[in-house]
């Protein structure tokens, strides 16, 4: 069975049971993930039009065109197609935290014409983009108070499900072209997952033709990020496009004694997560081709970042002084390669003890809308003090 059977049938059981018995006020009738919709002849104006649930109603809006394009964007539909064509999910205002906002991000795309946020130019300091068999992805980083997340904020992740199958954000719609055989056919991504903060970020989806899209693209390792939802070998200031093999399924792996486990993540309530019992294995890639950011981003340069998040007036130039970029260990297919001098450090409890020691290994801390802080171990999980580990690890 498949790690994700057990908690596809809970989730169709629980919508199941809130659509007979409207009395938790919490689950929509229609789960996000079983909302199809044609791009762009089908798309409605909001898509998550459930009322009087407890999270509100939906934010933005889907229905997104030249009307609606612009920094003031509420646009919710996102793209991901190449390396330079492709969106992030981000807060709509300034120096917010992702944790505060995960319901209501908007699209921030590196091309306009889709009538959403373009992303600021220089907010994007290096970016890997992906292609294999089962999924597409993006990884690099960022200077995020460009797109309005504060600075210092870890972050977290946004996906197609939640805990209510609304989604976060709510509504939020991923098409991409990567799997059309003419390569210019939108499909819409059933299964995604988008981690943003700690100024880096990755955003997979899955070929919805594929029958473990689901796997590739789990949402239930939230807490421990990049490194084991989408490992990779990224580098900042270096901007390429690869093929590659496929990784493991995100918590799925083989031990020492050749015995294959899933990975159960705990609780929150049990604290900070400081180890892990595997290393994720970095998928060999292959045919790739660096450009410059120049050359891929020329559309950004009509736009800067509002002024009013309080980092951006001291815009990144590609060097940012966070824990996410500059130095950076790397596992390859083949062995072990150092990026940079610094190699990761064990997570020791906040995310500036990390960003002091030179490491991405971040242990950061954020602040929900009930008030609750919670830890999360969003690149890495746990970094080994005794090697390198995969980049954005």
């Amino acid at each position: 069975m498949s790690p994700l059977a057990p908690l596809v049938l809970s989730s169709a059981l629980l919508a199941a049971f809130a659509k007979a018995q409207d009395v938790t006020g919490t689950f929509p009738a229609t789960p996000l993930a079983s909302k199809h919709y044609q791009y762009p002849d089908q798309i409605p104006y909001q898509v998550d039009d459930d009322k009087g649930l407890i999270r509100g109603t939906q934010f933005g809006y889907n229905l997104c065109n030249s009307t609606t394009e612009g920094q003031d964007a509420l646009c919710q539909t996102s793209f991901l197609n190449s390396l330079d064509d492709f969106c992030l999910w981000a807060p709509s205002k300034p120096n917010s935290l992702i944790a505060d906002t995960e319901g209501e991000e908007v699209a921030w795309c590196t091309k306009p014409g889709r009538g959403t946020r373009l992303i600021p130019d220089g907010a994007l300091t290096g970016v890997q983009f992906m292609r294999t068999s089962a999924y597409v992805q993006v990884i690099g980083f960022m200077d995020q108070t460009k797109i309005n997340i504060a600075d210092g904020d870890y972050g977290g992740e946004l996906d197609p499900h939640g805990a209510d199958l609304r989604g976060n954000p709510m509504g939020g719609l991923v098409y991409s072209t990567a799997f059309s055989s003419s390569g210019d056919e939108y499909t819409q991504m059933i299964e995604w997952h988008n981690f943003m903060g700690g100024n880096a970020f990755c955003f997979k989806v899955c070929d919805p033709s594929n029958e473990h899209a689901a796997d590739f693209c789990q949402h239930i390792y939230d807490r421990i990020g990049c490194a084991y939802n989408a490992p990779n070998n990224a580098q900042d200031n270096v901007f390429e496009s690869c093929e590659g093999d496929v990784q493991d399924y995100p918590g799925v792996y083989t031990g020492e004694d050749g015995q294959v486990t899933t990975y159960t993540q705990p609780p929150e309530s049990l604290g900070a997560i400081t180890t892990m019992p595997y290393q994720p294995k970095v998928p060999a890639s292959s045919n790739c081709q660096t450009f410059t950011s120049a050359d891929l981003y020329s559309a950004l340069a009509s736009v800067s970042a509002d002024p009013s998040n309080s980092a951006a007036s001291s815009s990144a130039t590609g060097d940012s002084s966070s824990a996410a970029s500059g130095s950076h260990a790397a596992s390859s297919g083949t062995g072990t390669a150092t990026r940079g001098a610094a190699t990761h450090a064990a997570a020791s409890g906040t995310g500036a003890a990390a960003e002091a020691s030179g490491s991405n290994a971040a242990m950061g801390f954020r602040g929900g809308a009930d008030g609750a802080v919670w830890s999360g171990l969003l690149w890495a999980g746990v970094a080994a003090v005794a090697g390198a580990v995969g980049v954005m690890a």
